[in-house]
């Protein structure tokens, strides 16, 4: 699956590879595992609901969190990533 990336989701990339090799180098792992399945039972992808209900979430880790849309070509649409708390409480 192809994986495009927002403008905000690289800005925030970026200050976590300045901050945090060893996270940067986990979401570039978890993000080829997504382009080769998408299902892997360790990325925990899941549709979400409420106001979040069109964007699915998947795991980088326990408490990090990447949100995405599929659009309209079937690529992947990354667009915020941050602790459970950060994005969930938006």
């Amino acid at each position: 699956m192809k994986i495009e990336f927002s403008p905000t989701f690289q800005s925030k990339l970026k200050q976590i590879k300045k901050n945090n090799l060893k996270l940067f180098q986990k979401i570039l792992k978890q993000a080829k595992l997504f382009q080769i399945n998408p299902n892997h039972p360790s990325l925990r992808n899941h549709k979400l609901s409420g106001h979040l209900r069109n964007t699915r979430s998947l795991s980088v880790s326990m408490n990090i969190r990447v949100l995405y849309n599929i659009d309209s070509n079937g690529s992947a649409y990354f667009f915020d990533i941050g602790t459970h708390d950060e994005i969930y409480k938006k």
